[in-house]
């Protein structure tokens, strides 16, 4: 014989209802009609490893949901429950009451909770599930695996698809962070740009340096004359001459021209490399940038497919009430908008998801055929060991703006120096060896040589030359005001990221601690709606809250590893050998 467990539900005022539901009676019931959002996919989403086929999520006390028909998830990551991993955070009221641990350099310091969740990946169905990725992330000490080579571009750059079949998806392939940085730094055409820049400056640089050798020139002509009728003499000759002649010459005073252009040309090609090492630094960020975006877009999906699960939940709830006669109609067409708001925002997540993916595939350049997903799990990046004051200084030494800024200064002054080399003496010395020869006479051939030095002096150019070194002068003073605009700017990129490093390591603690109380709030309010002493407007008002807080704790961690990546740019360029090459 089945046991039954009452149930008392109080009206308001009113009446006192008993009434008795059978254990697994919501089996009983229909499964619950849910959007199918796999057919929304495009033919572009391939089979992936990993790829999750439902969502199960467990709250607090052990209660477990699960919804009866899942979308399909198209992030490559398998979202499951794991009661063995590590709680991410403090589950208590004490954790926001904790003394921070100060960093080492870092008057501020950062909350001992924070540090306790580095290494400690995400997990957007709260604190009792992980997200498990398709391939671990490397440690620093751990070689990087290679790229497979279909995500590399045609070695065209012409290349002009025609047909629907050459820009179709094919593939999805799941890349690491730093997978993505070494596909960018060799993909990018911005970045290929910047070298075939630098080196055409370098070769600049060696037509500058030849002006330190002299010149030769070699002259040869062949010359057939003749005379007609002369007076009363009729005569009739022509002669056919061989002519050759050898020319050398040499600058030996310029003035500074020869100089001052070999210098500007060598600060040329320097201020080519700050700029290449500029374009790298800002494509590594603009790369981490799209791949945290990557992985925000997924663990979006995520968080939206668990609050259908909850919504589903709860309109199973609703109905469950409705068949025992504790509950209303109204109750359930609440649970079912509150499932339709769920997958339309499950809906837009996907949208933003696939995005996500194009737009991390122009940052890297990659085949028109290649997707990508984000092999990394969600988590804490690094922390920062430096102070304000140091991170100020570092940047300020490091930073290649600011060095280009006093190579430009340069280059001015040496095309003033070139300007004014223009009215000064100049002096070279020639040489020239001359030989001709009459083929049609019984002479040889005779000879003629000449050298000496020229010297060349402009006295009056109507100020030309003092005009073109003001212009250079003022270029000058230029170069240094923007050093001084370039300097307050980099001093003040460093703060905005810093003051953001430090508010999204607060917010994270926060966050965390929220998302167990939102949990908890969940069960209990479903409780009080199963024991009919709540309304369903509580429970729909505790999955708003939840999804919200899984929502905030994401921002705050991704915000945090952004306001890192961009610390790091703000204050360090990182050179690398490999930039200065053509591929």
């Amino acid at each position: 014989m089945p046991t039954f467990h009452p149930i008392v539900a109080v009206g308001v005022g009113v009446a006192i209802a008993l009434s008795f539901i059978e254990p697994g009676a919501s089996k009983d019931l229909p499964p619950i009609a849910q959007p199918r959002h796999d057919q929304a996919e495009s033919p572009d989403s391939q089979p992936t490893p990993a790829l999750a086929q439902n969502v199960l999520t467990q709250s607090p006390k052990g209660s477990t949901a699960q919804a009866s028909a899942q979308p399909e998830n198209p992030v490559s990551a398998e979202i499951r429950v794991n009661p063995e991993h590590p709680k991410a955070a403090g589950t208590s009221a004490d954790t926001l009451k904790q003394p921070t641990a100060s960093v080492a350099g870092d008057p501020q310091g950062m909350p001992a909770s924070v540090r306790e969740y580095l290494g400690k990946p995400f997990s957007p169905l709260g604190e009792d599930s992980f997200v498990q990725a398709p391939a671990p992330q490397p440690s620093p000490t751990a070689p990087v695996r290679s790229s497979p080579e279909y995500l590399n571009p045609s070695a065209n750059p012409l290349l002009f698809p025609t047909r629907s079949q050459e820009v179709q998806i094919q593939t999805t392939q799941p890349i690491t962070l730093q997978e993505a940085i070494g596909l960018a730094r060799r993909n990018n055409l911005d970045l290929q740009q910047s070298q075939i820049q630098l080196e055409r400056a370098r070769a600049q640089l060696r037509q500058a340096q030849a002006a330190l050798y002299p010149t030769a020139d070699l002259e040869t002509g062949l010359t057939n004359t003749g005379s007609g009728q002369s007076g009363l003499l009729n005569t009739n000759t022509s002669s056919t001459a061989f002519n050759a002649g050898l020319q050398l010459g040499y600058d030996i005073y310029t003035g500074g021209l020869r100089s001052s252009q070999i210098r500007a040309a060598q600060e040329g090609v320097r201020l080519q490399e700050l700029q290449v090492e500029q374009v790298s630094e800002q494509l590594r960020l603009d790369t981490t940038t799209a791949y945290y975006a990557l992985q925000q877009a997924g663990a979006q999906v995520e968080i939206a497919q668990a609050a259908v699960v909850d919504a589903a939940q709860s309109l199973r709830d609703a109905q469950l009430r409705e068949q025992a006669g504790l509950g209303t109609r109204f109750d359930v067409l609440q649970a079912q908008v509150q499932l339709s708001a769920a997958n339309q925002d499950l809906t837009t997540a996907i949208s933003n998801l696939r995005t996500s993916r194009r737009q991390i595939v122009q940052v890297l350049n990659l085949a028109q055929t290649v997707d990508v997903a984000a092999a990394d799990p969600i988590e804490v990046a690094g922390e920062w060991n430096l102070s304000l004051e140091q991170s100020i200084v570092l940047a300020l030494k490091n930073r290649a703006e600011l060095e280009a800024q006093l190579v430009q200064r340069n280059i001015s002054e040496q095309n003033r120096q070139a300007a004014l080399a223009s009215i000064r003496p100049q002096v070279g010395i020639t040489a020239s060896y001359n030989i001709r020869d009459v083929l049609n006479d019984n002479r040889g051939f005779g000879d003629t040589y000449s050298i000496g030095p020229t010297i060349r002096w402009r006295l009056f150019d109507a100020g030309e030359a003092r005009a073109r070194a003001e212009q250079q002068s003022r270029n000058i003073e230029l170069a240094e005001t923007n050093f001084a605009n370039q300097r307050n700017q980099v001093r003040f990129d460093v703060e905005q990221s810093f003051f953001d490093l430090n508010a999204n390591a607060q917010n994270i603690q926060t966050a965390s601690f929220a998302l167990t109380q939102a949990q908890e709030s969940l069960r209990l309010a479903r409780l009080r709606f199963q024991a009919g002493v709540g309304t369903q407007t509580d429970v729909i008002n505790q999955q708003t809250a939840l999804t919200n807080a899984r929502g905030r704790l994401l921002t705050a961690i991704l915000n945090y590893n952004r306001a890192l990546a961009q610390l790091q740019r703000s204050v360090s360029n990182l050179p690398d050998s490999n930039l200065f090459v053509l591929p």
